[in-house]
Order: C-alpha cells, then structure tokens, then sequence
C-alpha cells in the first residue's frame, strides 16, 4: 500500500468523492470484505459491493485475498493507499494556470502555484512508481511570525533576493545530462484551528 496515491482520471476523481465510497476507502485502510464492512457501517450488502465494485474498477481498492467460507468465496479487500490527492489534472481543461496572472502578493496565484506543484509531482510520483524508482525531492516546512506588516515585506525581498542568488550561483543553462528542477517557496498565515471552524460554520 502507497502512502499517498494521486488521482488523475476524472472518472476515479468523481467516485472517490462520492461520501460513501471515500469512507469505504478510509475504512479498507486494513484489509476487510464486504460483509465485516456492511455490519461495521450499517449499509446493505448489495449497496455495499455495488460501491466497491467500482472502487475496484478504477484503482482505489485491490483484492488482497479470497477466502472460503461454506457455499461462498469471501473477497478481502484494501485500498490501493493510506490517503489520496485529486491531481488538478481531473480538471485540466479549468486547471489554473500560474502563467496567466503572475503576481508574487496574489492568493490566486499562489494557490495556482499549489495546484500545479500537486499535479507534477503527481506526475512525477506515478512515473516513478511504474518504473520503480524513488522520486528524489526536498522541501522545507516551517513558521514565521511576524511583528508587522513591514516585517513581512522585508522578509520577502530578502527571501526572494536569497532564492535568486542560490540560483544564479548553480543554474546551468547548457550543462550536458543536467535536468530543470522547479523551486516553489511559499510564505502565508497560518490559519488558527477556531478561525477555520469559524469560516466553515
């Protein structure tokens, strides 16, 4: 089982989403068959494997054994992932596009930053998972916080000033065998647990 597994097929995307098949999937995180599952969450056996059959069709679920009991054949399942991303891929005839607006001080625009960071590197993951390979990657995650506004600004230039030195001192235009990479740094507010309640009451 995959840690993460992205979603770039609209159809997958659309029955993910359905808000019983995705608890079906948080459920098949361990391995269960559709009748521990129909006692557990109290749905019909047959409504029960019409969702899983489709899971199944798409990806999301894999057989992972399948047991004799009696007259019948017991099919235990799991999902294919621990947890899952919809790649903006599923959308990409409405995707954003970070080109169309650039604007380092826009929402918009970083969160058209975010949507493509999550479809290349889904892209990325999914190649490297068929070929085998560890995807080699790096990231930072930390806080700041700032006295002012002021503040903020100035740690901004001086982050963009340092992120455009690095890159001018090992950018290699013409390097035979070397490969682009794409730097993506992003600085926001972190929204307090009460706020998002608040906004999402």
């Amino acid at each position: 089982m995959d840690e993460v597994a992205v979603i770039e097929d609209p159809v997958a995307a659309g029955v993910s989403l359905d808000p019983v098949r995705s608890r079906l999937l948080a459920e098949l995180v361990e391995p269960g068959s559709a009748s521990t599952l129909a006692a557990r969450l109290n749905i019909p056996r047959q409504k029960l494997n019409y969702h899983l059959h489709a899971l199944e069709r798409h990806g999301l679920i894999e057989l992972v054994e399948e047991r004799r009991k009696g007259n019948m054949t017991e099919r235990v399942l799991r999902a294919t992932a621990a947890s899952y991303v919809i790649s903006p891929r599923a959308l990409a005839s409405v995707e954003p596009d970070p080109r169309r607006a650039p604007d380092r001080l826009s929402a918009r625009w970083l969160l058209a930053l975010a949507a493509r960071l999550v479809r290349e590197v889904g892209s990325l993951l999914v190649g490297a998972a068929q070929a085998g390979k560890r995807l080699a990657t790096f990231a930072i995650d930390g806080e700041v916080r700032f006295a002012s506004a002021a503040d903020r600004a100035a740690f901004a230039v001086e982050l963009a000033d340092a992120v455009t030195s690095l890159v001018a001192k090992y950018h290699r235009e013409s390097a035979p065998g070397g490969r682009d990479h794409r730097i993506l740094v992003a600085v926001y507010p972190i929204v307090a647990e009460q706020e998002s309640e608040h906004s999402h009451g």
